[in-house]
């Protein structure tokens, strides 16, 4: 069968292979320059250096079975590494260490590496903005941006972020309803790098009663170049409250606040960038899985389905290639 996928994040990329194991043609269009979503690092050329950051997903945790084995395998081929970092906890009682025992994998030399390995032997298309989807009685037809169109797949999978999935659902009401039910909040990321170690005894920190959510030395995780480069995450409230804010206003105010963690005085930005994920995370993920509309075969798939993780990304999408195959 042929089975066009919007979106190739985590989800549509891993229903993408599921569908060409068993032996159909998926084709993934994406919006973005580059698969994986919000699985990404940002690489930026400096006056003296090539610096890197992952502004998006930060890392991610395997618990089911079937998403160990293949972090295993991702493991094997060097795409991943467990992150063995200094984690710390930042309340209005001040910092404490965090020793979950909890195995916390990332990418390597950056995030991106797992959308790049999962897209490898995949036709993905980026670049490419869906805008509508018809069902016809030759089969599915995609409308882009541009005008263009293409038509003639038996399947579809939406794997885009709820409030992005809606509009591309007018063949299936009961779909767009259920996919409206999950608001999704923002998250600006502040991409900062210093002329110095920053001055802290800890290598990420999840913050609470701040306009940040989370910190991270980027350059300490596994196969970085330990530039002294940081990723620095509003809190979900914070960010939906200043959701229109102008990035130039964003950096410096969360930069401050990053400055009230740190005994005495943060080293000199060498550089400072702002990126706003307009959907980072649902307020309440669906958790029942995808949204299927078997006679239609249309399936909905994304971690807003499952529970804000990668993992989620990942069992969302393999759940939908068997929805709409089966």
């Amino acid at each position: 069968m042929r089975v066009l996928i919007v979106g190739a994040g985590v989800a549509g990329l891993t229903a993408a292979r599921r569908l060409a194991a068993a032996g159909h043609a998926p084709l993934l269009l994406d919006k973005g320059r580059a698969p994986g979503g919000r699985v990404s690092t940002r690489r930026i050329l400096s006056a003296s250096d090539l610096l890197q950051f992952d502004h998006g997903a930060q890392y991610f945790t395997a618990r089911d079975p079937g998403f160990a084995a293949a972090v295993s395998a991702w493991s094997d081929a060097g795409v991943v590494r467990p992150w063995a970092g200094r984690f710390a906890s930042f309340d209005s009682e001040g910092r404490e260490a965090v020793n979950d025992a909890v195995t916390r994998w990332v990418g390597v030399p950056g995030m991106s590496a797992i959308g790049r390995h999962l897209a490898g032997g995949l036709d993905v298309r980026t670049g490419a903005r869906v805008t509508r989807l018809a069902r016809e009685d030759a089969g599915w037809t995609a409308t882009l941006e541009d005008g263009a169109t293409m038509d003639g797949f038996d399947r579809v999978i939406v794997a885009v972020p709820a409030p992005q999935a809606v509009p591309l659902l007018d063949a299936a009401p009961a779909l767009a309803a259920g996919a409206a039910r999950v608001p999704m909040h923002p998250c600006w990321a502040v991409l900062v790098a210093f002329d110095a170690p920053v001055p802290v005894r800890f290598d990420a920190a999840f913050v609470l009663h701040s306009p940040l959510g989370w910190v991270a030395h980027d350059g300490m995780k596994p196969k970085r170049g330990r530039a002294d480069t940081w990723v620095l995450h509003a809190s979900a409230s914070w960010s939906t409250a200043h959701r229109d804010d102008p990035a130039d206003a964003v950096g410096p105010f969360l930069l401050n606040a990053f400055a009230d963690l740190v005994p005495g005085t943060l080293p000199l930005p060498i550089h400072l960038s702002v990126h706003r994920w307009r959907y980072a995370a649902a307020e309440l993920p669906a958790v029942t899985g995808p949204l299927v509309d078997r006679t239609l075969g249309l399936a909905v798939c994304g971690d807003w389905c499952l529970g804000n993780r990668i993992e989620a990304a990942y069992l969302s999408g393999a759940r939908a290639a068997e929805a709409v195959t089966g």
